[in-house]
């Protein structure tokens, strides 16, 4: 597969067990953009496979990406718990609210919500992903909106297996984890379903020296299936997929909760043997529904102020052609998005408020890759109108050098972000904060450059990058006022900010076992020397794992250093670690027994204030679940 390099042999001792020899360690250094599709990047990509996702405890898939250093959410909370309104995923720290500065795509198709830009986490079963792909900084103008950190791209399997399954997993925090499907290849058909749905009572997230009578457990409840059929041709394939998503959560107190009813249909075509072809397109409705509420004093009562409703239609599509003229590569494509969407807030006890709009964009973009001896030029540009009757030029540069065992790269790049509806429309409150919309934000610029190596050796790996990012007119929550009763807050573009550091990535296997350590130094402030909030200066994670017929154990720390909740700096969220472990054993029978611990030191750490310093949001507690899981195939 050209997008792996280098490839090692293995030595093989005659006699020996094949097994017990430590497997060859790649670079991959393309990421999927669809299908056979992938574009070529001056950078080192985060892969994991089916067997790595299921060696990660994590009820939702950003829960098991948290491994990857680097990648966050808004806050430190697993989707479990979180508003989905800070589920916006970030990459080496570029963030500082909720909606996302990192693009997902799942089969070519963007998951990032229409309206504000977070990720719905559940809608996606860790076990449905046959790979996942993560391009940390803007290293390709393929990708455009929501790219400005990285990207990550996700596939799902095809029915050309015939493939039935079932399983079930329960915990404490009464978590109920339901999961069951099937795929059946027809011919030159297949067709495939999944069904998954959980429900748990959840934990408090206010810490219980400050709970009062208003408080509850943060729990949700979802339900979340697909359908798929596929199309296998000599020289077309075709996909067309629905997936559907209803979603309930309580946020912490009686009054404040949300809920969301959603649904995508999407089709890919791709065909050519010479030239390759690809058209993506696809269609989301939406309704999120929420409830605000006012905290009195001691937390001893709340007054509900509104009800919210944000109706949402976005409509997409992109065509793709690629073609290798050797040793030339091309790539070029087109997209456009229009996403329109509404928020009506119900206000008590009289009164309505009502903000929203619609929001067109589009591009073009192409990128050349050439070879020269061990060297390999690419060179790109993107050319976007962001919605908002402005343009945007993104070119990207970089080169690669590769010889045996050492692969050199560097890049430069300018990306940007436009502003999403719930941005520009869409006002919230979290505790007694209120965060104000405004319509006349501008779009997110930034330029980067980066410099990195990696070096690959029998059954081990080491890649470290350096970069560099200018950020211009980044949009954050700006503090506007400060009360005993309340906080004001507005959506702003602020003053420039810049982030700078380091990342390291280390692999090694032997025998049975493996080992992973990875580390992300990030120092990402506003010029005016304030550092951007959410984003630890250090993380880093490390996993120790052991794996032998049908057994599996694996155990993982997570460390993320001191940040900060606002943009002022004055509240301190403390640095935490916390570990966790997999154990799975092959049955009969096409049985798996798994458990799994979250959080097994149950340490206690925050999460964010709301709003003052002296009320704390806490994170997960030790959370743990057992179950059993069937395969088999139709007969």
């Amino acid at each position: 597969m050209p997008a792996l390099f280098p490839l090692l042999a293995l030595s093989q001792t005659p006699g020996g067990n094949q097994q017990q020899q430590p497997k060859p360690e790649t670079v991959t250094s393309s990421i999927t953009v669809v299908g056979q599709i992938q574009t070529e990047t001056p950078a080192s990509i985060s892969v994991l496979g089916k067997p790595e996702l299921a060696r990660i405890p994590g009820v939702n898939l950003d829960d098991r990406l948290r491994m990857i250093p680097g990648f966050s959410l808004f806050r430190r909370s697993s989707s479990l718990a979180a508003n989905p309104t800070t589920q916006g995923v970030s990459l080496r720290g570029l963030g500082s609210s909720g909606a996302s500065r990192s693009l997902v795509l799942y089969d070519g198709v963007p998951i990032n919500d229409p309206f504000g830009g977070w990720v719905y986490w559940t809608r996606i079963a860790p076990e449905q992903i046959e790979r996942v792909e993560v391009l940390r900084g803007a290293s390709t103008s393929v990708f455009g909106d929501r790219a400005m950190s990285g990207s990550i791209s996700l596939t799902s399997p095809s029915a050309e297996r015939s493939r039935v399954y079932g399983g079930f997993e329960g915990g404490n925090l009464a978590q109920k984890l339901i999961s069951g499907g099937f795929s059946q290849p027809l011919g030159r058909f297949g067709v495939s379903a999944n069904l998954r749905a959980f429900d748990t009572n959840g934990y408090y997230i206010v810490h219980e020296r400050e709970r009062g009578a208003i408080d509850t457990t943060a729990d949700v409840r979802f339900l979340a299936p697909d359908v798929r059929l596929d199309y296998f041709g000599d020289r077309q394939r075709f996909h067309l997929r629905t997936d559907l998503l209803i979603e309930d959560r309580d946020n912490g107190t009686q009054i404040q909760r949300n809920s969301t009813s959603m649904g995508t249909v999407s089709g890919h075509w791709s065909g050519g043997r010479v030239n390759n072809f690809s058209v993506v397109g696809y269609h989301t409705q939406e309704e999120f529904r929420a409830a605000f509420s006012t905290i009195l004093a001691g937390r001893a009562s709340e007054r509900l102020t509104y009800r919210q409703t944000v109706p949402v239609k976005a409509d997409g599509g992109a065509l793709l052609f690629q073609r290798e003229f050797q040793p030339v590569k091309l790539l070029a494509g087109a997209d456009v998005t229009r996403v329109e969407g509404t928020s009506t807030d119900s206000l008590f006890p009289t009164g309505k408020r009502i903000g929203g709009g619609s929001q067109l964009q589009h591009g073009v973009f192409g990128q050349v890759n050439a070879k020269a001896g061990p060297a390999q030029l690419l060179l790109g540009l993107r050319h976007s109108f962001t919605g908002q009757g402005s343009r945007f030029l993104s070119p990207s540069a970089g080169v690669t050098v590769g010889r045996r065992w050492l692969r050199g790269r560097a890049s430069v790049y300018r990306s940007f972000r436009a502003p999403t509806l719930n941005e520009l429309y869409r006002e919230f409150v979290a505790g007694n904060a209120t965060t104000r919309a405004n319509a006349g934000l501008r779009p997110e610029t930034s330029r980067g450059v980066e410099a990195g190596a990696d070096f690959v050796f029998e059954g081990s790996r080491l890649g470290f990058t350096l970069f560099h990012n200018s950020i211009h007119d980044v949009i954050t929550n700006v503090t506007l006022l400060t009360t005993p009763a309340q906080v004001i807050r507005q959506r702003q573009n602020a003053a420039e900010a810049y982030s700078r550091g380091g990342e390291v990535d280390f692999r090694q296997r032997w025998r049975n076992y493996h080992v992973e350590l990875s580390y992300l130094y990030a120092e990402t402030r506003f010029r005016t020397g304030l550092r951007i909030p959410q984003v630890p200066k250090h993380q880093g994670t490390g996993m120790l794992g052991y794996a032998r017929g049908g057994t599996v154990v694996t155990g993982g720390v997570r460390s993320f250093a001191l940040q900060y909740d606002d943009d002022t700096n004055r509240a301190i969220l403390p640095g935490f670690t916390t570990a966790q472990v997999t154990v799975s054993q092959r049955l009969p029978k096409g049985l798996t027994a798994q458990g799994v611990v979250e959080n097994m030191l149950d340490r206690t750490y925050l999460v964010g204030f709301n709003p003052f310093p002296t009320l704390r949001n806490i994170g997960s507690p030790r959370m743990f679940r057992i179950g059993l899981r069937w395969e088999g195939a139709f007969r």
